[in-house]
Parts: structure tokens; C-alpha cells; sequence
């Protein structure tokens, strides 16, 4: 039953909640909620503790059987109870099972000029389609800043985050990997085989990105290739290697240990972004309408090919900063850096 779990998780297509998951002090501690999924929809967080399902501590039924009450028919419903940072009593969730279908990269434009490139999970052919969607974005618009967002990325294939790496990285190494044993470590190197080269990068990452999240994050900021933004990172930074038995039975053994190019081991530690911002929210304040300014004076002088109307791109970033302050950062950052590289 893990074996298939493992393999469902990997090819992007399953059953049940939509929860990345590990354990802490015999409860379940939530990694990441994947996007779309009823956890996501239902405001499940990273680092949520889930102490009972339908009632049931896990303590009581342990946690193989939460995770297969959590894999029920879809279209059925769980509650289940959740104990959060901050909170001060545990918040009772109700979900209803679905059939997991992961999409593993999306992309779109934030305004003009800036794209954004949401890695939900790293599938098997997740480099590819993020090269795909670099390349659907710049075929509309030249691209003068990106944003990958990782965040609540729990990771997944090795060689998918080593892929994407690689369309960012000219040369040297992406990641390597360490163990007790000879044969446990590798070295993966970038092939030159680059996208949008010069073009600044932004990577958004929070507690929720994990294992090839962080392979990624820490590759390109070694590289100097990217600005890490966000929060700490998961810090799952061990090899699992799966040694495979008959053709539905496996063993999956932690092997090695992950480090970054410059060697910072990803390990219990994760990545610290290059600048911390936190998850906010934020509200835009109302202006006075009874403040004047020089238009508003009787008999001013009109500036040569004046133009009141706001700004398309203003009107577009102020709709990113009422969904998501950190991306709302990322950006403002992006057309910063294209202003100064512009510059005289």
C-alpha cells in the first residue's frame, strides 16, 4: 500500500485530501496543502498538527490507519481536528474527499513583462514543463522578471528538481548527495542549457517547501542566479532511495544526505531566504477624497500630454497586493531591479 501511495504521489494522480504530511510527537504535522485541493480549499496551513480524525486520536489508531481513513471514497466527508500556532483551542475542519489530480506547473503573467510560474509538485516531467511555460509566457510578452513560487511544495523526483535547476544554472553544480556508503554519493552538474538568461529570477519559498523545493532554492542561490524570498524553508534534506522487491512490493531506505553547492546541508536546517517576509495580509487604506492636489486648483497649468487615468500595470499590481503580500513583495522587487538594469 505505501509503494502504490509512493507511485500515486509521483505520477500526480490519487485520492483523498490533498495533504503533504509527516509526523511530529505522534501526531500528524501537516507539510504542505497542495493547490486545489480540498486541504487548500478548506485553509489547512503548513505546520497545522492533525490530532483526530472523525473523532479518533491519532494517538489511538496510529498513524498508517489516519492516513487510509484520510484516503476514503471521494465524495465523502471527514472532519478532522487541527491544533495551529496561534490558536488557542484546536479548529474542527469538515473536507470532502476527491480524486487528487496534481497539475504540477502552472504559469501566468502578474503585468506586463513579469511572469509567474507556480511548481505545485516535482513530477517526473515537472522541467520540462516548466521550460513549456517559460517559454508560453516570453512567446506573448519579453520577459523582464519571473517569480517560481515553491511555496507549500513538498517535493517529489529528484532529477525534476535538478531539471529545473538546470534552466537557470550555466555551469558547476546543482546539488550533490553524501551517505556511509561509496555508492550513495552523486554529484548533479548544470549542462548549459539555459532559459532566459540575465532576465532576474525571484524564487518564493515558506515552511511548506521541502526536499526538491529546497534542492532548487539553495542551487540558484548559491548560484547567485536567484533572490530567495520568503520564510525558512522545511528542512527535509535526506535521500530515500526505493529498492524494489516484486512489482508491487518495495523498500524505501534514507541513504544520503543532500547539500547545496557551496555545501550547506539542507538537513533539519532548510533554506533561509535572502530577504524574510512573512505571510500578511494587507489592506489597501482609502485615500481623502478631500485632499487636493495641483489638478484640483482652479486655473492650473496642464502638463504637457497629461494623463490621468491610472496605470495598467498599477491597476494590476494593486490586485496582487489584496491576494498575496508576498508575491505582491516578489514583484515590486522584479520591476525595481528592471528599472535600475535600465538605467542610464
Amino acid at each position: 500500500d505505501g509503494f502504490e501511495d509512493l507511485r500515486e504521489s509521483t505520477t500526480g494522480n490519487y485520492g483523498g485530501l490533498g495533504i503533504e504530511i509527516g509526523t511530529e510527537a505522534g501526531v500528524i504535522k501537516v507539510v504542505s496543502p497542495i493547490d486545489d485541493t480540498p486541504a487548500a480549499k478548506a485553509g489547512i496551513l503548513s505546520g497545522d498538527l492533525i490530532i483526530e480524525i472523525g473523532g479518533q486520536s491519532i494517538r489511538s489508531i496510529g498513524v498508517n490507519e489516519a492516513v487510509a481513513i484520510m484516503r476514503g471514497e471521494p465524495g465523502s466527508t471527514v472532519t478532522l481536528s487541527l491544533v495551529r500556532e496561534g490558536e488557542p483551542n484546536p479548529i474542527a475542519v469538515t473536507l470532502t474527499r476527491e480524486v487528487i489530480n496534481i497539475a504540477s506547473v502552472r504559469q501566468r503573467l502578474l503585468e506586463p513583462h513579469f511572469g509567474y510560474v507556480r511548481v505545485a509538485q516535482f513530477q517526473a516531467d515537472t522541467g520540462t514543463e516548466v521550460r513549456d511555460a517559460i517559454d508560453a509566457l516570453s512567446s506573448i510578452t519579453p520577459l523582464h522578471g519571473l517569480v517560481i513560487d515553491l511555496r507549500n511544495n513538498p517535493g517529489g523526483v529528484l532529477q525534476a528538481a535538478v531539471a529545473l535547476s538546470d534552466l537557470f544554472i550555466k555551469e558547476g553544480i546543482i546539488v550533490y548527495t553524501e551517505g556511509r556508503l561509496e555508492n550513495a554519493a552523486a554529484t548533479f552538474r548544470a549542462t548549459e542549457s539555459v532559459v532566459i538568461d540575465g532576465v532576474p529570477i525571484i524564487v518564493l519559498v515558506n515552511e511548506g517547501s521541502a526536499s526538491a523545493s529546497e534542492i532548487v532554492a539553495g542551487a540558484l542561490q548559491d548560484h547567485q542566479r536567484a533572490l530567495v524570498m520568503g520564510t525558512r524553508t522545511f528542512g527535509k534534506g535526506s535521500v530515500q532511495t526505493i529498492l524494489q522487491l516484486t512489482s508491487d512490493k518495495a523498500i524505501k531506505l534514507t541513504t544520503a544526505l543532500y547539500f547545496t553547492p557551496n555545501g550547506r546541508s539542507i538537513q533539519a536546517e532548510g533554506i533561509i531566504p535572502d530577504l524574510w517576509v512573512d505571510r500578511s495580509t494587507v489592506t489597501k487604506t482609502k485615500s481623502n477624497p478631500f485632499r487636493l492636489q495641483e489638478r484640483d486648483l482652479p486655473g492650473h497649468l496642464n502638463a504637457p500630454n497629461s494623463d490621468t487615468e491610472q496605470p495598467e500595470s498599477a491597476q494590476a499590481q494593486a490586485e496582487v497586493v489584496g491576494n498575496d503580500y508576498q508575491l505582491n513583495q516578489a514583484l515590486t522587487i522584479l520591476k525595481g531591479l528592471h528599472i535600475l538594469a535600465e538605467a542610464p
